[in-house]
């Protein structure tokens, strides 16, 4: 992967398909190396997570996916954008495509890792809000929060979770994810 984190190219869809022995992003042509595999509590909550999520949507129009998967967030045939985010709701069944989906999930969950911290927090927060993601959720393992960012007129509305609350998610009307049973 050294070769292709060259910061003098600007890399494409196209570029990111034919890399298949590295997991990456690529965010604006530049690629971003994903470390190998994530840490135990990060898959411990992610499986958690994707268990609730998946139980209220069974026999639901909406299904909910986990990484990897491929979310291309611009459907132009020169997009030089793919992320992988941990956790995805998507309700539209057009948007599947491939690995992933082409436009924006209804729902996109990011935990947070000591190596993606920073991009999933200020660098993705803004790809997200610009692609219309309705909802986006940031699960902070070791402070065993959800910020909760809620599309509303164009920006996000952020709600901070912590200890025995239930999370609503705005996109899936009546569903609740348990801290407790997520954190625990």
């Amino acid at each position: 992967m050294d070769a292709l984190c060259d910061k003098k190219h600007h890399y494409t869809y196209a570029d990111y398909c034919k890399w298949d022995d590295e997991r990456c992003e690529l965010i604006d042509g530049a690629i971003y190396a994903m470390s190998p595999a994530p840490e135990w509590k990060h898959q411990r909550y992610s499986g958690r997570l994707f268990l609730q999520l998946a139980s209220f949507l069974k026999g639901k129009t909406c299904e909910v996916f986990s990484a990897p998967f491929d979310v291309r967030l611009n459907a132009n045939s020169d997009d030089n954008t793919v992320v992988q985010p941990d956790i995805v709701v998507i309700c539209d069944h057009s948007k599947l495509s491939g690995t992933g989906c082409v436009g924006a999930p209804d729902l996109v969950v990011e935990i947070l890792s000591p190596t993606t911290s920073i991009r999933d927090r200020t660098v993705k927060l803004n790809l997200y809000l610009q692609a219309g993601v309705q909802e986006y959720w940031i699960v902070d393992p070791e402070a065993k929060t959800v910020h909760a960012h809620v599309l509303e007129s164009g920006r996000y509305f952020v709600t901070c979770y912590i200890g025995s609350a239930d999370v609503p998610v705005h996109v899936l009307d009546g569903c609740t994810i348990n801290l407790p049973e997520l954190f625990d």
